[in-house]
């Protein structure tokens, strides 16, 4: 069953329910509003035939008008209502109307005994010959809604009225009432159907959006957008989606540009592999033919053993960033003073640096310059570092400083330099593997594979801490590294969680 029917078949059966109950309880209601207002009636009727009836001589003294053409009057008068009496005396004997010769009429016991209890009796019962039942005529079969009344004088009671009513007359009105009520039954019926096909509809609509855009994002559409009102769950659902459908659309930008990156990365690495494996073979197959002069031998194998060394290490940047991505080396943290370890990078480097016309300067730290952090490591990363700022900075300054940060527990190393610098994007993709802020000014001799800063990102992750770039074009590049004291990284997770 489609989801609209479903609906509709839920919003009729509630409906229904409530409907049902109300017309139940409105009927009920009607019918006993119709049957006590009867009652009324009849009550007050029998009270002012006994204002008639025991009427007293002012003379005599005595009673004459509780006489069967008094009674008859009345019932002439009510005719319309339909309304009879009959009289009971005090032995309980009806007096009016007459009964048949040799019959004699009485109300039950236990009627005659609530009445002289003072007790007016209500009920409904067809009039037969039987105890209890005046007889209006003889052939008088209908059923009557009655009231029977007690007459009392000086305390004692000296007569008893029966008034009743045609049941047919009062069950006409109550009929009427109800059929009033049956035909605003169906009209609400049908509006009830109208309107829950009207809700299913729209609840479906905005179902079927929801697939409508779901089968967009299928296809790689992720231009969607659908509209919320922040009403009820469905639009909080649709708040939801479009959330998702960003988060893909994202993640598919990134994927493309990092499936680029790698396509650039292996046509770099496939140029770069192929120049030293020309080489490599050219100078072999010299060596193997001897068109190699004997002096330029030693020449031709020193080439060779620098393009296997390029190889290599084009190869072990690759795998040791994925080792470090992927958490699979090991991490031997311990502490020590970082002022020797810069000292010797900035000696290896110096030679490096002059070749490019850059001025390498180290701004020592006074005192122990303690680091809590793999020392291997520490020094890849800020070789890394270094490295990259001699490579974009020509004819100018590179400076390495260290230092302690006492209120965040670490130790800060920051390298400077006047070189190209980076626009603001960047800065935002240095991170990316394969990634070359400026490829037109790569420097094989300092690093080719577009790794560097890569694997630098990763071990700083590694290590629980921190690192900042700031860079303007034109006018040089700040990396800060950050490595917090033993613990105090922890910390600033847990902080960060909470």
């Amino acid at each position: 069953m489609k989801l609209i029917y479903q609906n509709m078949l839920s919003f009729l059966i509630v409906i229904l329910t409530t409907l049902g109950i109300i017309l139940y309880s409105v009927t009920s209601a009607s019918t006993n509003w119709e049957y006590n207002r009867t009652y009324k009636s009849l009550e007050s009727y029998a009270g002012n035939l006994e204002k008639i009836a025991l009427k007293t001589d002012p003379k005599t003294g005595q009673m004459h008008n509780i006489t069967g053409d008094n009674i008859r009057t009345v019932e002439q008068v009510l005719s319309e209502r339909n309304v009879q009496f009959a009289i009971f005396d005090y032995n309980n004997n009806q007096v009016y109307p007459t009964p048949p010769t040799n019959v004699k009429l009485h109300l039950k016991k236990s009627y005659w005994q609530k009445l002289k209890q003072g007790k007016t009796i209500r009920n409904v019962q067809k009039m037969q010959d039987t105890e209890g039942n005046p007889r209006l005529r003889k052939d008088d079969n209908r059923s009557y809604v009655y009231v029977l009344t007690p007459w009392f004088q000086n305390g004692k009671l000296i007569a008893a009225v029966w008034a009743g009513s045609d049941v047919s007359e009062l069950q006409t009105n109550i009929g009427e009432i109800n059929s009033r009520l049956y035909f605003a039954l169906l009209i609400s019926l049908l509006a009830a159907i109208i309107l829950s096909f009207l809700l299913s509809r729209y609840q479906v609509n905005r179902i079927n959006r929801l697939r409508s855009a779901t089968k967009k994002v299928a296809n790689n559409d992720f231009s969607v957008h659908i509209e919320s009102k922040n009403r009820d769950e469905l639009d909080d659902l649709a708040d939801d989606f479009n959330q998702m459908v960003k988060s893909l659309e994202a993640s598919d930008t990134e994927i493309k540009r990092q499936e680029q990156r790698r396509k650039e990365f292996m046509a770099d690495a496939s140029h770069e592999m192929r120049t030293p494996l020309t080489t490599i073979n050219g100078l072999l197959e010299g060596l193997a033919y001897d068109a190699i002069p004997e002096e330029s031998k030693g020449q031709s194998i020193q080439l060779m053993r620098n393009e296997t060394k390029r190889l290599i290490r084009l190869v072990n940047e690759n795998l040791d960033y994925e080792k470090i991505r992927t958490n699979q080396i090991t991490m031997a943290k311990r502490v020590f003073d970082a002022n020797k370890p810069l000292t010797d990078i900035t000696s290896q480097l110096d030679k490096k640096a002059k070749n490019a016309g850059d001025e390498l300067i180290l701004k020592k730290f006074d005192g122990e310059l303690n680091t809590f952090a793999d020392y291997d490591r520490f020094v890849q990363v800020m070789f890394n570092i270094i490295q990259n700022a001699i490579q974009f900075t020509k004819n100018g300054k590179i400076f390495v400083s260290g230092t302690r940060d006492e209120d965040r527990h670490g130790s800060v190393f920051t390298v400077s330099d006047t070189g190209i610098g980076m626009s603001e994007d960047q800065v935002k993709n240095i991170w990316d593997r394969y990634y070359k802020a400026d490829p037109s000014r790569k420097n094989r001799k300092y690093g080719e594979s577009g790794l560097g800063l890569s694997i630098v990102h990763q071990l700083i992750e590694n290590h629980g801490g921190e690192i900042e770039v700031k860079s303007k074009v034109n006018e040089g590049t700040t990396f800060i590294v950050t490595l917090f004291d033993d613990g105090y990284e922890h910390k600033s997770d847990e902080n960060q969680k909470k």
